[in-house]
Order: C-alpha cells, then sequence, then structure tokens
C-alpha cells in the first residue's frame, strides 16, 4: 500500500501553461472514484494556469473506453496532453486483469503511437476502500499526480521542441 500523500505537490511555476490545451477522458464505472480524480486533477491544471475554456472533459462508459477516447483525442492534435481517469476494482473473476491489463496497453499505445503525451490516472485496486483512499481519502488524490505529469510532459515537449526545432517526435 501506498504510503505517500498524492495530493502533496510543489506548484510547477510553468510559463505559458495558460495556452496548454488538455483533454480529459474519465470513466462513468465507480465514479464515487472517478468523478473525485476528475476534480482534483482539474483544480490542479486551473491552479496551475490552464484556463477553464482549454480544459475539455469527455466521459465513456467504462475503464476499458479510455483507449478509444483517449486515442481519438490524440489523433485530433488538438490538445496538448490527454489524462485518462478511471477505477477497476478486483472481483471474482479474472475480468480485472483482462481490463488492467488492456487499459495499460491502450494508455501505453496512445503514447508511442501519436505524439500526444497520455497520462495514465487508473486505479487498480483490490478494494473500494482502497480506491477511496487514493481519490481523496488517506492517501490524497491520484488525480493531482495525473494533472502535475500532464503539465510537466507538455512542457517537457514544448521545450524538446524548442531545442531541436522540431515540432513533435516524428509520431502522428
Amino acid at each position: 500500500m501506498a504510503t505517500v500523500n498524492l495530493s502533496d505537490y510543489k506548484p510547477l511555476h510553468i510559463a505559458n501553461a495558460e495556452d496548454f490545451s488538455i483533454g480529459i477522458v474519465f470513466s462513468e464505472w465507480n465514479d464515487f472514484v472517478t468523478y473525485n480524480l476528475r476534480d482534483a486533477a482539474l483544480e490542479i491544471l486551473e491552479k496551475e494556469g490552464v484556463k477553464a475554456e482549454n480544459i475539455k472533459l469527455f466521459p465513456v462508459p467504462g475503464a476499458f473506453e479510455l483507449n478509444y477516447a483517449s486515442m481519438q483525442l490524440c489523433k485530433e492534435r488538438k490538445y496538448d496532453a490527454v489524462i485518462a481517469i478511471g477505477c477497476v476494482i478486483r472481483g471474482e473473476t479474472p475480468h480485472f486483469d483482462f481490463v488492467c491489463s488492456a487499459v495499460a496497453q491502450g494508455i501505453k499505445d496512445c503514447n508511442i503511437l501519436t505524439d500526444t503525451p497520455t497520462i495514465f490516472c487508473v486505479l487498480t485496486d483490490d478494494t473500494k476502500e482502497q480506491s477511496i483512499a487514493r481519490s481523496g481519502g488517506d492517501l490524497g488524490n491520484k488525480g493531482v499526480e495525473a494533472a502535475v505529469t500532464a503539465l510537466r510532459m507538455v512542457d517537457f515537449k514544448k521545450n524538446l521542441s524548442e531545442k531541436t526545432g522540431n515540432i513533435g517526435f516524428g509520431h502522428s
């Protein structure tokens, strides 16, 4: 079990964050967790200077659908980063393993097949209590970490483009 409060972070002070465009895809399954993750990510993005009108929200039915929606947003090339938010809680069947693996692979594919950083904010916990602890409970909120990661990756990409003269990494 994690022992770090995920909501503890130092302000990033990234230049031009107000110009960043972020897409947030979130699962409506286990919404008692995913809405808390989404709201924490929104709060951090806005606190760091991203304009509210530059943050777009896209609900999907479940974690498995995060892959399709995230890839579509990446292909549009309108977003500097995409955050994929979901929650899969272990049950009594192998369904948990299949969904978790597929979602992790799908988000990985967004990162290597497109030029858009895609952030994995999918809780894969054994119990409901573990998910609650990581979505605003005792261990903070993983949505904070996802927003910080998105901002840092957009900043990385923009700095790399400035240093190398490339618009992107060569993937589309």
